[in-house]
């Protein structure tokens, strides 16, 4: 059994919802079992976060129907697939799916655009089965500025605090992934549990506002939250990124914050587009924020690749314990910890 065989392999960012949500309903269970099953499998993959990102087309009058649907989604695929993965709310009901054999998936907002400042509703979408949320994307929101906004210098709104308190009322984890620099400084001055960036990497290899600074990576593990390192190449290296870049990021947040609160989230988003848009043949597809999302490390353009990471941090040097930690160990004890 390899190294990578023995870990619970876990991501924290899979946007797969958005390309499995665009198919007619009646073809969501078998879309994913036949698109995207067998790379997951392929990878090792047995903890997935599955994150709700409402696209700009549905925004503003559609983007709580379209957080409804895709929740709806997920319940479906599940369900659809019960041999194979299963929807889990707590850490009891995650270790019984790893038990079993099936990957545990667990559902995520992404900046909640459905809700605006409707912030009593986060309790229903918790109902639903959500357990964790981000508060902000790119711009602004009810709530708070992303972090393409940090010029603005922005914490987070009153409604924003009141949805922090919320969410830790309710049990949710936090995500401060793609949260302005004033807003992640804001939570976690506020937050009294752990919190978690999702799909986050690190500034000082890539000085680009989606990653964090070390003082943001020390802020974060000191709540005895977790940081899910981002594979999304423009985020890794100005150039074109390359395996060694990734590591670099994985290496760089070992040293400031210890193995113990470092994590994958691989946002595998050249696959997501790819999905979307059958038929293209282009070498670009750059989105409304001018970024390529086709741009992918070579072999890492979905979870087909992960066994690359864990052999590229074993010939790193890296001790096997530290490797299981990083592959899925540590986001494995957290959501144990926090999702009671």
């Amino acid at each position: 059994m390899t190294l990578h065989d023995q870990a619970i392999v876990a991501d924290a960012h899979n946007d797969l919802l958005m390309a499995v949500s665009a198919r007619p309903p009646e073809r969501w269970a078998a879309f994913f079992r036949e698109q995207w099953l067998p790379q997951l499998r392929e990878g090792g993959v047995r903890l997935l976060v599955l994150p709700v990102f409402i696209d700009d087309e549905f925004r503003p009058e559609g983007a709580l129907r379209q957080t409804l649907r895709m929740i709806e989604c997920a319940h479906v695929l599940a369900e659809g697939n019960a041999e194979a993965v299963r929807l889990c709310r707590t850490g009891a009901e995650i270790d019984a799916a790893l038990a079993d054999g099936v990957i545990a998936l667990v559902l995520a907002l992404e900046s909640m655009p459905g809700l605006d400042a409707s912030t009593e509703l986060i309790s229903t979408l918790h109902r639903l089965g959500v357990r964790i949320a981000s508060i902000a994307h790119w711009g602004r929101t009810p709530l708070a500025d992303g972090s393409g906004e940090d010029a603005t210098g922005s914490g987070l709104t009153s409604h924003g605090v009141a949805a922090l308190a919320e969410m830790e009322r309710l049990g949710m984890i936090f995500d401060i992934s793609h949260l302005g620099a004033t807003g992640v400084a804001h939570v976690l001055e506020l937050a009294t549990k752990p919190v978690m960036a999702t799909h986050s990497s690190a500034r000082a290899r890539r000085d680009h506002h989606r990653n964090l600074t070390d003082e943001q990576l020390r802020g974060v593990a000191a709540t005895g939250g977790i940081v899910c390192v981002n594979f999304f190449a423009p985020f890794l290296s100005e150039g074109e990124a390359t395996l060694d870049d990734l590591l670099d990021h994985f290496e760089h947040m070992v040293s400031v914050i210890g193995v113990d609160h470092v994590g994958i989230g691989a946002d595998f988003v050249r696959e997501v587009y790819l999905d979307l848009t059958p038929g293209w043949c282009c070498e670009e597809l750059t989105n409304t924020l001018g970024v390529n999302v086709l741009s992918a490390i070579p072999g890492l353009e979905g979870p087909a690749g992960l066994p690359m990471v864990t052999e590229g941090l074993a010939k790193r040097g890296l001790p096997d314990d530290d490797i299981l930690k990083i592959m899925g160990g540590n986001m494995h004890r957290f959501f144990l910890e926090r999702l009671a």
